[in-house]
């Protein structure tokens, strides 16, 4: 089943989120530099090699259907600032998983995060008519938890040991939801956000 017909683009106000291509690894690339993004993931693409291999893994798991990733453009300047990306995509079961989200940690507290989820979990709720949408992070990730709190997402529990980490460490993540029958009120909840966050939009 082919749930997500590409290529998807996701307009804002203030950013626009684009299907990822390899013209855009060059700008990803250099932003991604920034070790302060990917202190808790599970892999540190600050690295170049590191970089292409999760970005070209990206676009296999694009063709595979499993994934559908983003980059992020900053409708005004143009510039790319960031990428995310739909996980976990199963259409047999109506759900999938946003994440991967990460932003120049000059975009941070910004509203642009808001946008994005809007964008998102509109296109997953209006237009798949998905029943789940799920959210992760490392649990000690506290920037990220409140970050998913705010939007409106209920709080399901800790998965121990859910991954490893490239220093061979384990990994607590933390599983938020919304599902279909909450997304009226969190989207009028999340609208009111970002209108506070980026007033006139």
């Amino acid at each position: 089943m082919n749930w997500i017909e590409h290529p998807v683009r996701l307009t804002g106000s203030v950013v626009e989120l684009l299907p990822l291509d390899k013209s855009h690894f060059t700008p990803l690339e250099q932003l991604a530099k920034d070790a302060r993004i990917w202190e808790f993931y599970s892999v540190d693409p600050s690295r170049s090699c590191t970089f292409l291999e999760v970005f070209d893994a990206a676009l296999k798991e694009r063709e595979k259907r499993t994934q559908y990733p983003f980059v992020i453009r900053h409708n005004d300047s143009g510039k790319i600032i960031g990428s995310t990306r739909f996980t976990e995509i199963q259409p047999q079961h109506r759900r999938l998983e946003i994440g991967w989200t990460w932003l120049a940690p000059e975009y941070w507290a910004s509203g642009i995060n808001l946008e994005c989820k809007l964008l998102l979990l509109r296109y997953c709720f209006e237009q798949l008519k998905a029943y789940r949408v799920q959210l992760r992070t490392d649990v000690l990730n506290q920037r990220s938890r409140k970050a998913i709190e705010k939007i409106g997402a209920q709080y399901e529990g800790i998965f121990r040991n859910d991954m490893v980490r490239e220093n061979g460490s384990k990994r607590d993540s933390v599983y938020y939801s919304i599902i279909d029958t909450e997304w009226e009120a969190v989207q009028v909840h999340l609208a009111g956000l970002l209108r506070q966050k980026i007033p006139g939009i």
